[in-house]
């Protein structure tokens, strides 16, 4: 079976891009023609997907907008019919679960067992311990939250940190004062980079909407690949996106986009205005590769 990691560079290849469609499903956003029809978060997703795959490196379905529908059927019918019918592209499950041991093996179960989903997004915020039933998986892709698109993030990405703080409250002490850390964020870069990564399968989520972080994170962690969330509706910049991002042979980035593209048209041709907003997108992150 071949690895997220291949198959994400497989696809970046292939598809000549860098573009993640998200799958985010808000029915009441949804073309009239669907909208209280049985089965229509899985129609409208599949016509989304099937308008999209060529221009694709990865699709991105959020789980909170499934589950908050009831539509955890359609989710694991969609999943498997992308495997199906797009083989090559592989599926990220936008879960960002974060749990102590039993309840993550749970929640990793759930994933990659019932949704068969290629990777996931983590929280890596209770340790390496919560991580580790996630890394068991070798050949799925672990994807943790690093420096996020929100402008919260900062109120606790951004804070200074030692890199003693967890030997020092081991023994019920402090670390030295913060000020002379690192922010949060480049310790999770470092952790992940450094010690976490042994299979080869992590990534990183680092938002579009902060390009010197970005670009700090791909000088710590190398080739690994990066989720980019933050372009379209939440204002990033592209060409900042890419010129902080890219690896040395431009490859190396996720960059999401969801409702820009998912909701481009409002009838019946909705999944062909998808596909003229996906194609404008890939097109835009490939002139600054």
């Amino acid at each position: 079976m071949k690895t997220f990691t291949a198959s994400l560079a497989a696809a970046w290849q292939d598809n000549n891009s860098l573009l993640c469609v998200g799958l985010d499903p808000d029915p009441a956003k949804f073309p009239p023609h669907l909208r209280g029809k049985t089965g229509a978060i899985f129609e409208f997703c599949s016509a989304i997907v099937d308008a999209t795959a060529d221009l694709a490196c990865a699709f991105k379905p959020q789980i909170a907008y499934f589950a908050a529908n009831r539509a955890e059927d359609q989710l694991e019918a969609l999943i498997a019919r992308i495997h199906d019918r797009h083989p090559g592209i592989p599926v990220i499950l936008d879960a960002k679960r974060g749990d102590i041991g039993n309840t993550a093996e749970q929640y990793a179960v759930e994933v990659f067992e019932r949704y068969k989903a290629d990777a996931v997004t983590i929280n890596p915020y209770m340790g390496r311990d919560t991580v580790e039933p996630w890394l068991a998986y070798k050949d799925k892709g672990v994807i943790l939250l690093c420096r996020t698109s929100n402008p919260g993030g900062s109120d606790l990405q951004f804070l200074n940190v030692s890199a003693s703080v967890g030997a020092d409250a081991l023994h019920g002490g402090m670390s030295a004062s913060p000020s002379a850390g690192t922010p949060l964020f480049e310790r999770v870069a470092h952790l992940v980079a450094d010690e976490w990564n042994g299979n080869g399968q992590c990534a990183l989520v680092v938002g579009a909407t902060f390009p010197a972080e970005l670009r700090h994170v791909r000088e710590i962690v190398g080739e690994m690949p990066l989720l980019v969330p933050g372009i379209g509706a939440q204002g990033g910049d592209i060409e900042a996106t890419v010129k902080s991002g890219k690896t040395t042979s431009g490859t190396g980035l996720m960059i999401n986009s969801s409702r820009a593209i998912l909701y481009a048209g409002k009838g019946e041709d909705f999944a062909d205005a998808a596909r003229m907003v996906a194609l404008e997108t890939r097109d835009a992150i490939n002139r600054y590769r």
